[in-house]
């Protein structure tokens, strides 16, 4: 049995998932092995997503664990991959669809390869359109040979228009402003996608739930700033990873949640709970949103090791290939408005944590040092936190601890 060539399905939105979607002609029906691949089971809290584009078309050649399609959650995106090789014969679901765990998705003719029979016939139906131009290229060359004879024609028209009126009518122009008022003033429509309806959601219901207060505090970044100019070249030649200023803070920060486990901590009901381990959550800017991967064990690593593991993360959060798992859990994070020119902010609390550390520009300001007025690389911090958990003592304690440790890093060796 063959599907006559003017009844082929087509791929994307316009395929019919209630007929088959056979495209090799020459295909035995018979002989073919079908598997109809269902929507994988993403995450234990997502059900549902988003099917945002279909990376492969009906009739085209899959690989095994070559990517199919992209389902958009509101975490991050999650690739179908295909479990076989094969030819797609049919898609199951338009792009833009809400899909839920477990459903049909798309069917694969196991083992099958694209005939090239077909590849062949394009070349075929674009000969005729090629000796069109053969033919009508002496049609083009008459009107060219009468164009200069008609252009003399507009010479004797120019003659007339010579006199001064058209300049005259140059003052006409100074009723133009009407045009500013009624120039095309247009406006967009764009659907949020889930990443970002959940962090609309999950921020609003953080100022809804904690008591967030924030309190600052200012760090001379002398210190810091000549070690990373001693030791960066040192540090990428033996580790093939850049040296910045995250890993010194998320050390620093780690230093400073062992020093006051209460910003170390969240509310489950009626109880607190706190950590003995550090999972420090680095705020990240993607095309699609923020993420906030986690870092975990922090107390175990090294700056060197801090700042592998961003990098490594980092480049995942912007290939869209960062996980669910990258992302859970969490006691405490930091945000570096910094990187965009940020000199103040008070970052929102990601919870259920208990704090949030806000970074922020360098800037060479006037100082008192020792009595006498410098000009130092100064950066502002910002610790917002949850009232509920955390009081002002302690807040003010842990940026104090903080400052020291960026100040002075010889003091992480003693810890």
């Amino acid at each position: 049995a063959m599907w006559a060539p003017g009844h082929l399905p087509i791929g994307g939105q316009h395929a019919n998932p209630t007929r088959s979607s056979l495209l090799c002609p020459c295909a035995n029906v018979a002989d073919a092995k079908y598997r109809t691949i269902k929507v994988p089971h993403m995450a234990d809290s997502i059900t549902e997503g988003t099917l945002k584009s279909w990376a492969k078309m009906v009739g085209e050649q899959v690989e095994q664990d070559e990517e199919v399609a992209s389902i958009e959650t509101d975490k991050v995106d999650i690739p179908v991959n295909s479990p076989v090789g094969g030819v797609i014969r049919e898609l199951l679901a338009k792009e833009e669809d809400t899909v839920v765990v477990g459903q049909d998705l798309f069917k694969i003719e196991e083992g099958a390869v694209v005939e090239g029979g077909a590849a062949q016939s394009a070349p075929k139906a674009e000969e005729p359109s090629s000796s069109e131009p053969i033919a009508a290229a002496p049609k083009k060359s008459e009107p060219a040979a009468a164009t200069p004879k008609e252009a003399a024609k507009p010479a004797a028209p120019k003659e007339a228009a010579a006199p001064a009126p058209a300049k005259e009518s140059k003052p006409a122009a100074s009723t133009s402003p009407v045009s500013f008022s009624t120039g095309e003033r247009s406006e967009r429509r764009v659907k949020m996608n889930r990443m970002r309806l959940r962090i609309s959601e999950r921020l609003k219901q953080s100022q809804n739930t904690a008591a967030s207060l924030t309190t600052f505090n200012e760090i001379d970044m002398s210190n810091l700033i000549d070690l990373r100019k001693t030791y960066k070249d040192d540090v990428l030649k033996t580790h093939g990873v850049k040296l910045g200023y995250m890993g010194a803070f998320v050390k620093a920060s780690t230093h400073a949640l062992q020093a006051v486990p209460e910003v170390n901590a969240s509310i489950d009901g009626d109880h607190l709970v706190y950590y003995d381990y550090c999972d420090v959550s680095v705020a990240v800017a993607t095309p699609k949103g923020l993420v906030t991967p986690v870092l975990r064990n922090t107390e175990r690593m090294s700056i060197v090791d801090v700042e592998q593991e961003i990098a490594n993360l980092g480049k995942k959060a912007r290939d869209n290939k960062i996980t669910v798992e990258d992302m859970a859990g969490g006691t405490f994070t930091i945000s570096n408005g910094g990187v965009f020119g940020s000199l103040y902010g008070t970052p929102i609390i990601n919870m259920p944590q208990a704090a949030i550390l806000g970074m922020h520009a360098i800037k060479e300001r006037p100082v008192v040092v020792n009595g006498k007025i410098e000009i130092r690389p100064m950066m502002y911090v910002a610790l917002s936190y949850d009232h509920r958990i955390i009081d002002g003592r302690e807040a003010v304690t842990f940026l104090v601890k903080l400052k020291e440790v960026i100040e002075d890093p010889r003091r992480l060796l003693l810890s």
